[in-house]
Protein backbone atom coordinates (compact mmCIF):
# COMPACT_ATOMS: atom_id res chain seq x y z
CA UNK A 1 0.00 0.00 0.00
CA UNK A 2 3.26 2.80 0.27
CA UNK A 3 3.19 5.13 -2.41
CA UNK A 4 6.88 4.96 -3.64
CA UNK A 5 8.33 7.92 -4.87
CA UNK A 6 7.53 9.52 -8.48
CA UNK A 7 3.97 8.23 -8.00
CA UNK A 8 2.47 11.65 -7.33
CA UNK A 9 3.34 15.28 -8.73
CA UNK A 10 5.47 17.25 -6.44
CA UNK A 11 2.14 20.13 -5.83
CA UNK A 12 -0.17 16.77 -4.81
CA UNK A 13 2.52 15.72 -2.62
CA UNK A 14 2.67 18.60 -0.86
CA UNK A 15 -0.86 18.54 -0.03
CA UNK A 16 -0.82 15.72 1.45
CA UNK A 17 2.49 16.48 3.35
CA UNK A 18 0.47 19.82 4.69
CA UNK A 19 -2.59 17.31 5.52
CA UNK A 20 -0.39 15.51 7.61
CA UNK A 21 1.37 18.38 9.66
CA UNK A 22 -2.16 19.63 10.54
CA UNK A 23 -3.02 15.65 11.75
CA UNK A 24 0.42 15.60 13.70
CA UNK A 25 -0.37 18.83 15.74
CA UNK A 26 -3.28 17.52 16.77
CA UNK A 27 -2.20 14.12 17.39
CA UNK A 28 0.97 15.58 19.17
CA UNK A 29 -1.50 17.51 21.39
CA UNK A 30 -3.22 14.52 22.57
CA UNK A 31 -0.56 13.02 23.19
CA UNK A 32 0.57 15.26 25.58
CA UNK A 33 -2.54 15.21 27.28
CA UNK A 34 -3.43 11.69 27.83
CA UNK A 35 -0.15 9.57 27.41
CA UNK A 36 1.32 8.25 30.81
CA UNK A 37 4.22 6.39 32.11
CA UNK A 38 2.20 3.22 31.77
CA UNK A 39 1.06 3.94 28.03
CA UNK A 40 3.86 4.93 26.36
CA UNK A 41 5.81 1.43 26.54
CA UNK A 42 2.28 -0.10 24.95
CA UNK A 43 2.86 2.50 22.13
CA UNK A 44 6.07 1.34 21.37
CA UNK A 45 5.54 -2.11 21.47
CA UNK A 46 2.60 -1.67 19.22
CA UNK A 47 4.55 0.19 16.70
CA UNK A 48 7.10 -2.37 16.46
CA UNK A 49 4.21 -4.92 16.07
CA UNK A 50 2.82 -2.95 13.14
CA UNK A 51 6.29 -2.64 11.75
CA UNK A 52 6.81 -6.25 12.08
CA UNK A 53 2.76 -7.02 10.15
CA UNK A 54 3.51 -4.03 7.74
CA UNK A 55 6.40 -6.15 6.74
CA UNK A 56 4.46 -8.80 5.13
CA UNK A 57 4.02 -7.21 0.81
CA UNK A 58 1.49 -8.58 -1.36
CA UNK A 59 2.48 -6.84 -4.88
CA UNK A 60 -0.26 -5.47 -6.49
CA UNK A 61 0.01 -4.59 -9.95
CA UNK A 62 1.22 -0.95 -11.35
CA UNK A 63 3.61 -0.80 -8.44
CA UNK A 64 1.75 -0.92 -4.94
CA UNK A 65 1.20 -3.44 -2.74
CA UNK A 66 -1.00 -4.78 0.16
CA UNK A 67 -0.69 -5.24 3.61
CA UNK A 68 -1.84 -5.06 6.99
CA UNK A 69 -1.84 -1.68 8.54
CA UNK A 70 -2.54 -1.65 12.69
CA UNK A 71 -4.45 1.75 12.47
CA UNK A 72 -7.33 0.51 13.87
CA UNK A 73 -5.70 -1.63 16.87
CA UNK A 74 -3.97 1.79 17.87
CA UNK A 75 -6.81 3.43 17.95
CA UNK A 76 -9.47 1.30 19.46
CA UNK A 77 -6.60 0.50 22.08
CA UNK A 78 -5.58 4.38 23.05
CA UNK A 79 -9.22 5.46 22.75
CA UNK A 80 -8.54 8.00 20.12
CA UNK A 81 -7.81 7.71 15.83
CA UNK A 82 -5.28 10.79 16.71
CA UNK A 83 -2.64 7.78 18.50
CA UNK A 84 -2.77 5.95 15.25
CA UNK A 85 -1.68 8.93 13.62
CA UNK A 86 1.15 9.23 15.80
CA UNK A 87 1.97 5.72 15.52
CA UNK A 88 1.55 5.21 12.03
CA UNK A 89 3.80 8.64 11.40
CA UNK A 90 6.89 7.06 13.41
CA UNK A 91 6.63 3.75 11.61
CA UNK A 92 6.04 4.65 8.00
CA UNK A 93 8.69 7.62 8.86
CA UNK A 94 11.11 4.88 9.76
CA UNK A 95 10.75 2.58 7.12
CA UNK A 96 10.64 5.49 4.12
CA UNK A 97 13.94 6.86 5.58
CA UNK A 98 15.75 3.49 6.40
CA UNK A 99 14.07 0.91 4.87
CA UNK A 100 12.77 2.30 1.38
CA UNK A 101 9.48 0.98 1.79
CA UNK A 102 7.99 3.75 0.87
CA UNK A 103 8.43 7.35 -0.85
CA UNK A 104 10.17 10.59 0.76
CA UNK A 105 8.23 12.68 -1.26
CA UNK A 106 5.05 10.43 -0.65
CA UNK A 107 5.52 9.99 2.85
CA UNK A 108 2.22 12.48 3.68
CA UNK A 109 0.36 10.71 1.46
CA UNK A 110 1.29 7.46 2.94
CA UNK A 111 0.75 8.63 6.76
CA UNK A 112 -2.48 10.44 5.22
CA UNK A 113 -4.11 7.28 4.13
CA UNK A 114 -2.62 4.80 6.63
CA UNK A 115 -2.21 6.96 9.71
CA UNK A 116 -5.66 9.00 9.43
CA UNK A 117 -7.85 7.80 7.01
CA UNK A 118 -7.31 3.95 8.32
CA UNK A 119 -7.08 5.22 12.23
CA UNK A 120 -10.58 7.88 12.25
CA UNK A 121 -12.12 4.58 9.74
CA UNK A 122 -11.63 2.08 12.42
CA UNK A 123 -12.54 4.20 15.15
CA UNK A 124 -15.18 5.48 13.65
CA UNK A 125 -16.35 1.96 13.04
CA UNK A 126 -15.67 1.09 16.47
CA UNK A 127 -17.37 3.34 17.72
CA UNK A 128 -20.47 3.12 15.67
CA UNK A 129 -20.58 -0.42 16.50
CA UNK A 130 -19.10 -1.75 19.76
CA UNK A 131 -23.14 -1.36 21.95
CA UNK A 132 -23.31 -4.07 19.26
CA UNK A 133 -20.90 -6.52 20.23
CA UNK A 134 -17.33 -5.17 21.13
CA UNK A 135 -15.21 -7.77 19.56
CA UNK A 136 -17.09 -7.68 16.38
CA UNK A 137 -17.06 -4.10 16.31
CA UNK A 138 -13.01 -4.81 16.32
CA UNK A 139 -13.43 -6.97 13.94
CA UNK A 140 -14.89 -4.70 11.62
CA UNK A 141 -13.18 -1.69 12.43
CA UNK A 142 -9.79 -3.74 11.65
CA UNK A 143 -11.29 -4.43 8.02
CA UNK A 144 -12.64 -1.26 7.28
CA UNK A 145 -9.36 0.48 7.74
CA UNK A 146 -7.47 -1.66 5.57
CA UNK A 147 -9.90 -1.64 3.23
CA UNK A 148 -11.04 1.93 3.07
CA UNK A 149 -7.12 3.09 3.84
CA UNK A 150 -6.83 0.93 0.19
CA UNK A 151 -9.28 2.77 -1.43
CA UNK A 152 -7.94 6.44 -0.33
CA UNK A 153 -4.41 5.23 -1.91
CA UNK A 154 -6.34 4.39 -4.92
CA UNK A 155 -8.01 8.05 -5.59
CA UNK A 156 -4.72 9.37 -4.64
CA UNK A 157 -2.99 7.50 -7.93
CA UNK A 158 -5.56 8.22 -9.87
CA UNK A 159 -5.67 11.77 -9.15
CA UNK A 160 -2.08 11.51 -9.60
CA UNK A 161 -2.34 10.09 -13.40
CA UNK A 162 -0.19 6.99 -12.51
CA UNK A 163 -2.69 4.31 -11.17
CA UNK A 164 -6.22 3.67 -13.56
CA UNK A 165 -9.25 3.99 -11.30
CA UNK A 166 -10.79 1.51 -12.29
CA UNK A 167 -8.43 -1.51 -12.26
CA UNK A 168 -6.93 0.28 -8.93
CA UNK A 169 -10.60 -0.12 -7.64
CA UNK A 170 -10.70 -3.77 -8.65
CA UNK A 171 -7.12 -4.40 -7.36
CA UNK A 172 -6.56 -2.51 -4.48
CA UNK A 173 -10.26 -3.11 -3.62
CA UNK A 174 -9.94 -6.80 -3.86
CA UNK A 175 -6.69 -7.54 -2.39
CA UNK A 176 -7.63 -5.56 0.61
CA UNK A 177 -10.67 -6.71 1.19
CA UNK A 178 -9.03 -9.91 1.68
CA UNK A 179 -6.14 -8.62 3.73
CA UNK A 180 -8.50 -6.63 5.44
CA UNK A 181 -9.72 -10.16 6.98
CA UNK A 182 -6.76 -11.00 8.71
CA UNK A 183 -6.04 -7.58 10.02
CA UNK A 184 -9.49 -7.79 11.80
CA UNK A 185 -8.88 -10.51 13.34
CA UNK A 186 -5.24 -10.07 14.15
CA UNK A 187 -6.99 -6.88 15.79
CA UNK A 188 -8.91 -8.93 18.09
CA UNK A 189 -6.53 -11.40 18.88
CA UNK A 190 -4.28 -8.52 19.79
CA UNK A 191 -6.69 -6.60 21.85
CA UNK A 192 -7.81 -10.39 23.77
CA UNK A 193 -4.58 -10.39 24.49
CA UNK A 194 -4.00 -7.08 26.24
CA UNK A 195 -7.49 -7.47 27.76
CA UNK A 196 -6.40 -11.07 29.16
CA UNK A 197 -2.93 -9.55 30.31
CA UNK A 198 -3.59 -6.01 31.30
CA UNK A 199 -7.50 -4.77 31.22
CA UNK A 200 -6.20 -2.00 32.90
CA UNK A 201 -5.12 -0.02 29.77
CA UNK A 202 -8.16 -0.74 27.98
CA UNK A 203 -10.44 1.99 27.34
CA UNK A 204 -13.41 0.67 27.90
CA UNK A 205 -11.86 -0.96 31.20
CA UNK A 206 -10.56 2.79 32.45
CA UNK A 207 -14.06 4.02 32.05
CA UNK A 208 -15.59 1.52 34.66
CA UNK A 209 -12.79 2.91 37.63
CA UNK A 210 -13.26 6.48 36.01
CA UNK A 211 -16.02 7.91 33.96
CA UNK A 212 -13.95 10.32 33.43
CA UNK A 213 -11.18 8.75 31.28
CA UNK A 214 -13.96 8.43 28.15
CA UNK A 215 -15.47 11.77 26.98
Amino acid sequence: MHIPDGFLPLGQAAIYYIITIIALYFALNWAKENLDEKRVPLMAVLAAFIFAIQAMNIPIPWGTSGHMLGAALVAIVFGSPWAAVLVLAVVLTVQGFFFGDGGITALGANITAMGLIAGFTGFGVFKALKNLNRWVAIFIAGWASTFVAAISITLMLAAAGTFPLDMGLIFMGTYHAVIGVAEGLITVVAILAIQNVRPDLLPWNKAKSSPEVEK
